[in-house]
């Protein structure tokens, strides 16, 4: 596979990191640039390991993950989004706030559920004649860049949605996780 293949790849991998870091990032504080960074280097470090796994994995075991991988992706961005909309109508939240931090696990656990796709691209690296450790990298690398600029991206526009940026955001945690599910449904039924 050519380098572009692995960029458009990799590209492709991160959209769901970079929707979930827009969402996050309308929530999260103004300040605390170090937190964000940790954010955009978990979704790039899940990315990049989990190609590796899956290709490490072998096909029998795949086949068990992708069977269900999305309905663990959709089960967890809805989690997250529901607590997200309800935190959002919390009548103790201040409207001056200048937003929450998430804490490590919450971030562990977006970064997992924007990286099981990656797992099943990590097998199909094992069928071609590829260099995973380049190709997992590249991956790692551009989730980084591209979730880097979803949180400040959001951030910037949380200045404009003033109150509704955490129900906002919540929203857009589901409608991924929906979309995700949808897709993966529609494909195991032959419609796409």
């Amino acid at each position: 596979m050519s380098i572009v293949g692995i960029i458009f790849i990799s590209l492709g991998l991160a959209m769901d990191a970079f929707g979930v870091s827009i969402g996050k990032g309308l929530t999260m504080p103004k300040g605390c640039h170090g937190h964000k960074i940790l954010l955009a280097a978990l979704f790039g470090l899940f990315q990049f390991m989990m190609p590796v796994i899956g290709w490490a994995v072998g096909k029998q075991f795949i086949h068990i993950i992708a069977e269900f991988d999305h309905w663990i992706i959709f089960i967890l961005l809805a989690y997250l989004g529901i607590s997200m909309i309800r935190e959002s109508y919390n009548d103790e939240t201040d409207d001056d706030s200048e937003g929450e931090r998430l804490s490590f696990w919450e971030m562990i656990v977006l970064a997992v559920a924007t990286s099981l796709d990656a797992m099943a691209v990590g097998l199909t690296f094992a069928f071609m004649d590829i260099d995973v450790w380049q190709a997992s990298t590249m991956i790692g690398v551009i989730t980084f860049i591209i979730s880097l600029i979803g949180i400040y991206l959001g951030r910037f526009m949380g200045g404009f949605v003033g109150r509704y940026a955490e129900l906002i955001g919540g929203v857009i945690l589901i409608l991924i996780g929906l979309k995700i599910l949808i897709e993966h449904l529609l494909e195991h039924a032959g419609l796409i």
